[in-house]
């Protein structure tokens, strides 16, 4: 175990047992970081509470029968009972020093793998991600930004921990639209609707099959007929939309992959996949008791869910003309990944419009028993991307801008901003898709999912702050170490010293890299790596600025900050790999 605070917990709670009775060996020791040491244990407050007395006492025996030697300095306490905890140097330089051997960096499970830590090997625990929620025939657009690089950073990092991912983006390519579309698509014939789906007209063939549907009657009508004729399997109607699906995946892999997103086309987790289910999931939801006829419709009332009528609401599984809707859909696949696939957790990456429907969804498949203490569900909630006023960024007409214009706009800039430093076009290009790929990801990860943030291209390319070209320009400084050296980084491994305060805080930071990606792990919130890997390269940028590397006073110093540089490049590597964010060799 590298991780300083997990140590510190560990030992705490034994000084709890030996103190206090065996009775508080699970206490949370309530281990902080300090500004007044390295962390601060601050469990003597509600110790002190709970037992009577006071906490400056609580935390005095507490610290007698704390066995820290090996690790800290003399604790100290503070305050109304904080206990001030210090690393002792040569500790911090050992467990930084030893990381230089790890294969796989942050990968390593906590020792207590009981407390939610990573699966053993050859029993790996299958987990759903289910994101991005792409449309046939549809663009994505702004709004699906977030739900696809959010999804993907944490599918890599539940990977990266040794756990199965089943990638699954939901693909809407089935339902009522799809009458409207063919139809269109057999009035304007085949070859038209490639042309325009190959020029990335995408929304403008809906909007015509949409407005043709507003405006005719008949139109309207064989739109309706159109879907029972998909639906009852008619050739000449699956033919259209095969067509469909095929074009809208071919859109889809050229952004995915220009945006570095690992979904496949194999990922795709359609809607018609689980038509033949519908009826069965039905049937079992109907004999069980869940679900009941009400007005003609097969519902499911979950409890605790009301209108403003205080009637409670329901989910329609089976309408009263007996065809399927959407959520009937999500209700066999949460069945589907529970029962067929043996996941144990699925998380949804999905806006937070579908709060209450996800939720319901939920008690539903609890009230099944599909969901049991052993099998969770959860909504990793997503906030808007948003202009400068606040509101959903759309375009001067009043859409929804396009992700691939996001994506373009973000790499021309990025293309302005470097264009001083390249004079061949070709690489010049190639760096700034990185970086313009790499900011305009980075940007959206280091908000907190669930908040919404306002998109600005000027401060989501600045080198400096928390932003990707910082990041970027960090490993490449790092690298540039190294190139005057004529060293490769990899062969770096000299023990690691600490003579400096700030050799200290990049070793220290270093140590805390596996515990940010178990978080991520745990609670599906990528903005809590981009934040570590902002602090590591701020102290970095401390270290390389205040002691010298290559012309360090002895050959040990040299190789230690080698070996330090060396391992704050592979740390940074491995998170920026873990969040998707391209990385080049120099800037």
């Amino acid at each position: 175990m590298t991780d300083p605070q997990q140590v510190l917990a560990q030992r705490v709670r034994l000084g709890l047992a030996a103190a206090f009775g065996p009775e508080h060996a699970d206490d949370d020791p309530v281990i902080r970081p300090s500004q007044f040491a390295d962390y601060q244990a601050n469990v003597a407050l509600p110790l002190g509470k709970r037992l009577g007395r006071p906490p400056r006492e609580i935390a005095a025996e507490l610290s007698h029968h704390l066995d820290v030697a090996d690790l800290c300095l003399e604790p100290q306490i503070s305050g109304p009972g904080f206990i001030n905890l210090t690393l002792r140097d040569d500790w911090i330089a050992a467990r930084a020093s030893a990381l230089l051997d790890e294969q796989r960096l942050g990968a390593q499970a906590p020792d207590d793998l009981a407390a939610g830590g990573s699966p053993q090997p050859g029993q790996p625990e299958k987990i759903v991600v289910d994101y991005s929620g792409p449309n046939v025939a549809k663009e994505l657009h702004v709004g699906h930004l977030r739900a696809t690089v959010v999804g993907d950073a944490v599918v890599r990092v539940l990977e990266h921990l040794g756990y199965q991912v089943i990638r699954a983006a939901h693909l809407g390519d089935w339902g009522t639209p799809f009458g409207m579309l063919i139809e269109h698509a057999l009035e304007i014939g085949e070859q038209s609707t490639r042309e325009q789906f190959n020029s990335g007209e995408f929304t403008g063939f809906y909007q015509a099959a949409r407005a043709k549907f507003d405006a005719d009657p008949a139109f309207a009508e064989r739109s309706r007929q159109r879907v029972v004729s998909l639906q009852a399997g008619d050739e000449e109607s699956l033919q259209v939309w095969r067509m469909l699906v095929g074009e809208s995946m071919k859109y889809l892999r050229r952004l995915y992959d220009r945006l570095i997103i690992t979904l496949t086309d194999a990922d795709m987790d359609p809607e018609s996949f689980y038509n033949p289910m519908l009826a069965d999931v039905c049937d079992e939801l109907e004999s069980s008791g869940v679900a009941t006829i009400s007005d003609g419709a097969l519902c499911a009332f979950p409890p605790g869910f009301t209108g403003r009528d205080g009637r409670p609401l329901p989910i329609i599984l089976r309408k009263s003309n007996g065809g399927y809707g959407y959520s009937t859909t999500d209700v066999a696949a949460i069945r589907y990944r529970i029962r067929d696939l043996g996941a144990r957790r699925i998380i949804y990456v999905v806006g937070s419009e579908q709060v209450l429907h996800l939720a319901m969804l939920f008690a539903t498949a609890r009230q099944a028993g599909w969901l049991t203490d052993e099998i969770s569900a959860e909504h990793a909630t997503i906030g808007l991307v948003t202009g400068p006023d606040g509101q959903r960024l759309k375009t001067r007409s009043g859409e929804q801008v396009k992700l691939s214009t996001l994506v373009e706009e973000a790499v021309e800039r990025a293309e302005k901003v470097i264009a001083d430093r390249y004079d061949n076009d070709a690489e010049r290009h190639q760096i700034a898709e990185a970086v313009g790929i790499g900011a305009l990801k980075y940007a959206d990860l280091s908000v907190a999912r669930d908040s919404s943030y306002a998109l600005d291209f000027d401060r989501m390319l600045a080198l400096t702050g928390n932003t990707g070209p910082y990041l970027q320009y960090a490993t490449a400084r790092i690298r540039s170490i190294f190139h005057k050296a004529e060293l490769d980084p990899g062969n770096a491994t000299a023990p690691i010293l600490i003579t400096e305060d700030a050799e200290r805080a990049v070793a220290l930071r270093l140590l805390g890299f596996a515990a940010v990606v178990r978080q991520v792990a745990d609670t599906a919130e990528p903005h809590r790596l981009c934040g570590y890997l902002f602090d590591l390269a701020s102290a970095f940028t401390t270290f390389y600025e205040k002691c010298p590397v290559l012309q360090a006073d002895s050959s040990a110093v040299r190789n230690s900050r080698l070996a330090l540089s060396a391992l704050t490049l592979r740390v940074l590597l491995t998170g920026l790999g873990l969040l998707g964010v391209p990385v080049p060799d120099r800037m």
